[in-house]
């Protein structure tokens, strides 16, 4: 079983940064056979891939914030990271990350193929 719990969401100004984190349950398994996906919901909008990132090390991301967040992955930690700059309103909302382990190493921001999420944290940004 894989426990994610998400951090590091906050209220900022637009332009600001915020780097999000996405830590691993430390029991046993290979966290590096794991894809991870960060997603946000605003409020009334329907759920959306943000970054994505493949057990290869692929990266994936939405059109929106192509340029301005970088995800990355640490194995040994089991942590991954979500790195946001030059923020937007339009980038609030609540951000989780999600993971599974896939036949094929593959970064993916397809909600249905992920089995773990976490409870999500807040990022707000004011203009």
């Amino acid at each position: 079983q894989v426990h994610l719990v998400e951090s590091g969401g906050g209220s900022v100004q637009a332009g600001g940064s915020l780097r999000l984190s996405c830590e691993g349950s430390r029991n046993r398994y290979k966290y590096s056979e794991y894809s991870v996906t960060w997603f946000r919901q605003a409020p009334g909008k329907e759920r959306e891939g943000v970054a994505g990132i493949g057990c290869d090390g692929s990266t994936t991301y939405a059109e929106s914030v192509q340029g301005r967040f970088t995800i990355s992955k640490d194995n040994y930690r089991k942590i991954v990271y979500l790195q946001m700059d030059s923020l937007e309103p339009r980038d609030t909302g609540m951000y989780y990350c999600a993971a599974y382990r896939p036949l094929v190493c593959r970064a993916t921001m397809s909600p249905t193929e992920f089995r773990y999420w976490g409870q999500g944290t807040q990022v707000t940004i004011s203009s």
